[in-house]
Order: C-alpha cells, then structure tokens, then sequence
C-alpha cells in the first residue's frame, strides 16, 4: 500500500488537530482550584480523568504492570489514584482537589490503622496532597471505566500505513513523519 499525503489528507488532519484541543473535548485550567479527579482501575488498567469545573482538562490511561496485575481490587483503585495525583501534580500539587472513586472503602484509607508497606507509601504520597477522596458509585464512573478497561490490540490502519522501501523511509517530509507519530500515539 503506498502512502499518500495531498491536500484533502492536509485539510483532514488540520481539522482533527482542531477538535481535538478545542474547549468541547479539552479545556485548559483556570486558576488553580475546583479541581475533580475521576479515577478507576480494572484487571486491564488504571484511567483517570481530571475536571476542572465541569470542562475536561486530561484523560490518562496506561495498562497494568506485569506485577500491578497481581494487585488486590483494594490496592488496585488506590494505584488508580496514585497514578492521577501522579500524571498530573503539575496541576494538583499544592491545590484542594476531589478524588471520586468507585471503591467506597477508599474514602476512609487515611483513617485506617493496618496498611501494608505499599499502602504506607502511597499514603505517604497522598499526604503531600490536598485531596478528598470521595464514592462515586461504579455505574456513574462512565469515562474511567472505558479508559481503564481499553484494550491494547495492535490497530490495523496503522499496519496499512507502514513503508516498505527504505527509500521511502528516507525521504519522509516533516509532515508525514508527525503525522505517523500521531497515528502511533492516538492509535
């Protein structure tokens, strides 16, 4: 399959760019508070979504480690969000933040008086954090479900569009390169 890049491709990318970082899909933080995380974890994954007054600021997913998998259900969700304070301290660090989560015994993890050395730690995190840990029941928790249970499978439109011929390896414009990249991130 040969790769083409013209004019209508060109057009369809820029306008992809656009709705992807345009305020419907993702809005940039105003101020540093009102901050909501939403996170959730799967035998699959962690996903969590940060808010800021009801407008997305990111989502973050990432499949399990190999020993994560292991993990109990309890220790999984607080690994969920572990990972959200994680990602993005830039913008939680030093802030008040809600924590929705739909594992109830979460919210009382602080007030608990046996914990094992990884709970310790990541208690040990959460402190350095102004954060509420709040239930958020499970069927509500929509987005972090489907970031969480996301299957990773290789996609195969990215297939079709690998090169064959070195040549046209090497002779790659800065155009379709980004765009590769993009397809490899987003696909």
């Amino acid at each position: 399959v040969t790769f083409e890049w013209d004019d209508k491709q060109e057009v369809a990318f820029q306008l992809l760019k656009q709705k992807l970082c345009s305020a419907p899909i993702l809005a940039l933080p105003n101020g540093c508070e009102d901050f909501i995380v939403y996170c959730d974890a799967s035998n699959k994954g962690l996903g969590a979504v940060l808010m800021q007054r009801e407008k997305v600021i990111s989502y973050a997913s990432r499949q399990l480690k190999i020993h994560e998998k292991n993990y109990t259900t309890h220790d999984l969700e607080l690994r969920a969000v572990v990972f959200a304070l994680k990602i993005r301290r830039h913008y939680l660090y030093g802030t008040k933040c809600i924590i929705f989560t739909d594992h109830k015994s979460l919210q009382h993890i602080l007030d608990q008086k046996e914990v094992n050395m990884r709970q310790r730690r990541w208690l040990e995190l959460l402190s350095d954090y102004y954060c509420e840990i709040r239930y958020h029941p499970g069927k509500a928790n929509v987005v972090d479900d489907a970031l969480s249970r996301k299957e990773r499978e290789p996609p195969l439109r990215v297939r079709a569009l690998v090169m064959t011929k070195l040549k046209q390896e090497n002779q790659r414009t800065s155009r379709r390169k980004m765009l590769e990249e993009l397809v490899t991130l987003l696909w």
